[in-house]
């Protein structure tokens, strides 16, 4: 992270907040600072000591190892991705990003231009709790479920009231989080696994091969294993968890009254199934119940969040990635700042490591696969994108407040970090676009502004099954790899957070080595002296 500026001149500096430093987050945080004027800073806040790289968290809490290598660190942040073929920083013309800052903080209530966090930070210009800005880009993404929620209990253990034995929002509480539900698991003689998304096959797969012996059952709501993608898909899955002897009962729920009443017998929890099925294990991990992080719109904006239906709780937003509301209900909107160009995830995404390991999700993911051979159509370079249209039932709630990632719902766009990625972009990109408009002052004409529209790309996801092997989509071809590392080549997301490491580099825990280091240099100028 950027050195601090001081007091004086950050109330000089005018504002852009970004909420959540996850993968839209940190990417549109990314564009900003380098493309902000000086006379603008960014303020990135997240309640993460470190970046959480979510897709990894179901392997590495039944793998022991790598635990350390899920948690980035957040110094690098602001600076360009440390990607294979691009320019070193070295080779870069020298940029000043210490007027950017990051905050380890909450944000506990949001206006229209000002927001609370938990904490002060006079040294930024915070001194009392509270921070003022001219733009916002909201990515606090969605409450995870359980079983990859670090802020929540481990596995079925129930914390005592007033009695937190693990630190929230660090990468030491976040490695001891992981460590206890691998020790949980491994006592485990039988799983259930609910829901089977890509997290739940994750988990069923992952401890079936890791403790053969473990009594595993998958049990889904559907006929059908991530019924968005080709049967083919799930063909592959189901052999795969029976090769792992994993018992898949598909179109069924778990009756989740069953759940709380807390039967056992011989040591086994005791569910049923809506059918009146039953089911014993002695660990039930719920991989459902993913929920929109939108609370804090609903107090600023409650008439851009979506109050019923699947999308419940999200947040409405206009293909520039601008808040957005009904137009019913308002009065005739003024006219429209003209929107021209047309950013639609591209795609190459699918050689990009953001998409690479999006191994795991609580929801049937997308998830673009590197090293997939795909023939081009004969027509492909005469063939025009289609016009996309905006929603005429919608117009913007907020010129200066944008959404995205799993808190908005943008257009299909399913809850996945590549997602947020290219939403991400759109934003700062329309930010930066916005604030050059403004700063022209007498210069400027409406027709001069033209925003950046978003357009998901087309669907694709990977999901391992087990420890070396997984099954992809692309494009409607599916495939298997037999040799994926036991990590998920976890270095890979490390260079988007501006880190220059190769796989081996994270064998030991970077940060614990500099640590070391630094004892031994202290020791040796102690004795030096």
């Amino acid at each position: 992270m950027a050195a601090a500026t001081s007091r004086t001149s950050t109330h000089l500096l005018h504002t852009v907040a970004v909420l959540g430093a996850s993968y839209g987050g940190a990417r549109a945080a990314q564009l900003l600072a380098q493309g902000l004027p000086d006379s603008w800073r960014v303020v990135l806040i997240d309640r993460n000591s470190h970046m959480n790289h979510l897709y990894v968290l179901p392997r590495y809490a039944v793998l022991p190892g790598h635990e350390h290598k899920a948690f980035i660190p957040y110094h690098t942040v602001f600076e360009p991705p440390a990607l294979p073929g691009s320019p070193s920083p070295s080779s870069l013309p020298a940029k000043d990003l210490s007027r950017h800052v990051l905050l380890h903080a909450n944000v506990t209530a949001l206006k229209e231009h000002e927001l609370t966090l938990d904490k002060s930070f006079p040294e930024h210009g915070v001194p009392d709790h509270t921070l003022h800005f001219e733009y916002l880009v909201y990515a606090l993404g969605s409450h995870l479920p359980s079983p990859i929620n670090l802020w929540g209990p481990v596995a079925d253990e129930v914390e005592k009231d007033g009695v937190v034995d693990i630190v929230r929002g660090t990468k030491e509480g976040g490695v001891a989080w992981l460590k206890k539900f691998q020790q949980r698991v491994a006592r485990a003689s039988s799983v259930l696994v609910v829901g089977g998304g890509a997290l739940g096959i994750q988990y069923a797969t992952d401890i079936a091969e890791i403790y053969p012996a473990t009594r595993v059952t998958l049990l889904h709501s559907r006929h059908r294993l991530l019924p968005r993608f080709d049967e083919g898909m799930h063909t592959e899955i189901i052999s795969s968890l029976s090769a792992l002897n994993v018992c898949a009962i598909l179109g069924d729920r778990l009756d989740l009254a069953s759940l709380s009443k807390g039967a056992e017998r011989n040591g086994e929890r005791i569910v049923r199934t809506q059918s009146g099925r039953e089911i014993r294990a002695e660990l039930v991990l719920l991989c459902t119940g993913q929920t929109p992080n939108t609370a804090l719109l609903r107090d600023a904006f409650p008439n851009a969040l979506i109050s019923e239906g699947p999308n419940k709780g999200m947040a409405r937003v206009r293909r520039t990635m601008q808040l957005a509301e009904p137009v019913d209900d308002l009065p005739e909107p003024e006219e429209p700042v003209p929107v021209a160009e047309v950013y639609a995830a591209p795609e190459s995404v699918v050689q990009t490591p953001v998409a690479e390991l999006e191994t795991a999700e609580p929801s049937p993911p997308t998830l673009d696969v590197s090293e997939v051979d795909v023939p081009e159509s004969e027509d492909e370079e005469d063939e025009e994108p289609e016009p996309i249209e905006e929603d005429p039932h919608t117009r913007v709630a907020a010129e200066h407040v944008f959404a995205i990632g799993d808190a908005a719902d943008a257009f299909g766009a399913v809850n996945a970090g590549h997602n947020a990625f290219f939403q991400g972009e759109v934003a700062a990109r329309n930010i930066l676009k916005l604030i050059a408009h403004a700063e022209r002052g007498a210069e400027r004409s409406e027709n001069d502004l033209e925003l950046e529209k978003y357009a998901p790309g087309a669907p694709a996801i990977k999901v391992s099954l087990g420890l070396t092997k997984s099954v992809y989509q692309y494009q409607g071809m599916i495939g298997t790899r037999d040799k994926e590392p036991a990590d998920l080549d976890v270095h890979l997301i490390w260079r988007y957070f501006g880190h220059n490491v190769e796989r081996g580099d994270l064998d030991l825990d970077p940060e614990q080595e500099r640590a070391t280091r630094a004892v031994v240099r202290a020791e040796a100028t102690s004795v030096a002296v």
